[in-house]
């Protein structure tokens, strides 16, 4: 079980650092996508019970909470939210590992990839 820091994000928002958000306008450019945001989700499934999702999007779904971070709209949907407030979304390319990496304070448990929690 990885220990998880406490965020300190305000609980009515995400944040995304710089770095993460450097990488998702990388991504959006190498597909061609002029007009973005990054949609952040949960679904159920992994190790923990629930699994966050990425995705580059054109736009919100209707009922996304929209926040503007890092340059970034990020859409989040109103089921997922509450699971994701406070949370802060990095991106590391370092030895110890690649990717985008979650520090959630709503998380009572995570497995050891990062990619699911629990609460």
């Amino acid at each position: 079980m990885v220990s998880v820091e406490k965020s300190s994000v305000p609980i009515n928002t995400i944040r995304i650092t710089e770095k993460a958000a450097k990488k998702v306008r990388e991504y959006a450019a190498r597909d061609g996508m002029e007009k973005f945001g990054l949609k952040v989700a949960v679904k159920g499934g992994g190790c923990s019970g629930l699994l966050y999702v990425l995705e580059i999007v054109d736009g919100p779904d209707e009922g996304d909470k929209v926040i503007e971070d890092g340059g970034l709209e990020v859409y989040i949907p109103k089921k997922a939210f509450v699971f994701l407030a406070g949370t802060e979304l990095d991106f590391g390319d370092g030895l110890n590992g690649k990717g985008f990496s979650f520090n959630n304070p709503n998380a009572k448990r995570s497995c050891g990839c990062g990619d699911s929690f629990g609460v």
